[in-house]
């Protein structure tokens, strides 16, 4: 090739982004030092790797919030995209780099368990500690790969990581994520809740109506706008690199987290179907505890480096929804045939 494209485009991004963005060429580089790509940058990298990868893929069968659902309710995997698209649209507006932004999105559920939030719950209460951004990391870094890892760049690894909890990613794109992934969920699980007919419309309080809109997409278009005037406010005043959220559209994001805790994601429906997957989770943990031998063959191998409780952990996050129920009807129900 005459032209290396990606000098090129390291090139726009320091000519074009914001003197806060993280520079492609400034990476703090990879696990395993590799030769450079001719035509992507690292981060463009690291996110077609994520994309190629078994657990990206696997996103599409595993549970957003309701374990029953039809065609039309999310799952982790379109959860995902939303929040990679929300993402890359602030990211664009501020001048910070889209493909980080981009790269992180696309992986930070990659160690969700099945049946959502419940099987990260029970695998906590089974193993002592268990939480869904450390098991991504996991999934990049060792159980992806053929059990290489990704080998994908710092900077996507801690954004993975720092999506959620107390601590903070160390990119402005890590921070930009960190808050979409809670605005997306909230939103699409509010439009979710109403089709699934577990919450009324009329249920959601005014004061969240007459801020945020009345529509998903009135919803998602107030959050975008007020981070990017907030942001860019917060920056030319100077104020610490951070993404903002104005205090108007903070408390209510904090108060609508609040509302939907209480009425759908600890609501009836939702823990009448966390006990089911409680117990399919549970079942399923001690039984390759007791018969290793019939976790899938991937797994077997890995015994071979990692401890059982770990290999059996890994297996029973790695399954999608479907997956598991077909492993506890194939082990436990009994066939006609």
């Amino acid at each position: 090739m005459k032209e290396n494209l990606r000098k090129m485009t390291e090139e726009l991004e320091s000519k074009n982004l914001s003197p806060y963005a993280q520079l492609s060429h400034k990476t703090r580089g990879r696990l395993v030092e590799e030769d450079e790509c001719d035509i992507r940058t690292v981060y463009q990298r690291d996110r077609d790797r994520i994309i190629h990868s078994k657990s990206f893929r696997a996103l599409k069968e595993k549970t957003q919030v309701f374990i029953v659902k039809d065609d039309f309710f999310r799952t982790r995997l379109s959860h995902t995209l939303e929040t990679s698209q929300i993402a890359r649209t602030i990211a664009r507006a501020l001048r910070i780099n889209e493909d980080l932004v981009e790269a992180i999105a696309l992986g930070h559920d990659l160690g969700h368990t099945c049946f959502g939030h419940s099987g990260e719950e029970v695998l906590h209460s089974i193993t002592g500690h268990f939480k869904h951004n450390e098991q991504s990391l996991r999934v990049v870094n060792e159980l992806e790969g053929d059990g290489n890892g990704l080998n994908l760049t710092f900077e996507v690894r801690d954004g993975i990581l720092n999506h959620t909890g107390e601590d903070l990613p160390v990119t402005l794109e890590g921070k930009l994520v960190k808050l979409i992934d809670t605005i997306t969920y909230l939103c699409h699980d509010i439009q979710d809740s109403i089709s699934a007919g577990i919450l009324k419309e009329e249920k959601i309080p005014n004061s969240f109506i007459e801020v945020l809109g009345n529509t998903h997409s009135n919803r998602i278009n107030t959050f975008v706008k007020d981070i990017i005037e907030e942001t860019t406010k917060q920056i030319s005043v100077g104020s610490a690199i951070n993404i903002y959220q104005s205090i108007e559209i903070a408390d209510v994001t904090q108060k609508l987290r609040e509302f939907m805790f209480k009425q759908v994601y600890n609501g009836d429906i939702c823990l009448r179907e966390k006990e089911k997957a409680t117990f399919i989770v549970k079942t399923l943990y001690n039984y390759f505890v007791e018969n290793p031998n019939k976790m899938p063959c991937e797994y077997i191998k890995r015994l071979e480096k990692d401890s059982l409780d770990r290999v059996v952990t890994d297996c029973i996050a790695g399954a999608t929804d479907s997956y598991a129920i077909k492993l506890f009807q194939n082990i436990f129900i009994p066939s006609p045939y």
